[in-house]
């Protein structure tokens, strides 16, 4: 029954997903600003800190993606998040595959959806945080849904494979979201459009 909840939640997000890049098209600046998005993602995320839990908080990696969705592009920032999916592999120590599905289920989703904070649109601050909301579940499923698959043999003595992956899983997520949501909100995004739109 898990995999197949994991299996309609994975199809429906690479099909939604791609739906909605289909028809970005990329300037020469538009890939500079993303590569300087993908290295400070990788930076931060490589920067941790151990939990009680035995989970791992990083240091607002998800600022720049939903940052670039916000003030360029969410579709940019979508395709970015793919990017650091796969330099993850080798640069983030902790991300190393344990299965070639965790992959699609974890990678693939879990920074790429930071770009569905631009989604609803940027021109008024709860459309901002509705995005927000949606890309932090997102990024919250995707990590649930790779631990109850690919690491429910870590979980604790007496704790089911849905258990112990809620409660790894958000005592990390929920207030790495949290706070990244709130550092972007509190950026000047109006200036910040600007200059990068200029």
């Amino acid at each position: 029954m898990s995999t197949i909840i994991v299996s309609i939640f994975t199809v429906a997000y690479y099909i939604v997903t791609i739906f909605l890049v289909r028809k970005v098209k990329f300037s020469t600046r538009d890939l500079c600003l993303c590569a300087v998005v993908i290295a400070m993602t990788l930076i931060l995320q490589s920067i941790r800190f151990l939990l009680p839990t035995g989970a791992t908080i990083c240091l607002c990696s998800p600022v720049p993606l939903m940052l670039l969705a916000v003030v360029k592009d969410y579709r940019l920032a979508i395709l970015s998040g793919w990017v650091c999916g796969l330099l993850a592999l080798v640069l983030i120590p902790g991300w190393q595959l344990v299965h070639w599905g965790q992959f699609f289920v974890e990678h693939m989703i879990c920074f790429s959806c930071l770009g569905y904070t631009g989604v609803f649109g940027t021109d008024k601050q709860y459309k901002i945080i509705g995005g927000m909301v949606l890309a932090s579940c997102l990024k919250i499923a995707g990590h649930l849904f790779s631990g109850v698959l690919f690491f429910s043999q870590n979980a604790w003595d007496g704790w089911s494979a849905w258990g112990y992956s809620w409660t790894y899983n958000l005592s990390q997520n929920v207030p790495l979201c949290i706070l990244s949501a709130i550092i972007v909100l509190l950026l000047p995004l109006k200036t910040l459009k600007r200059i990068v739109n200029r």
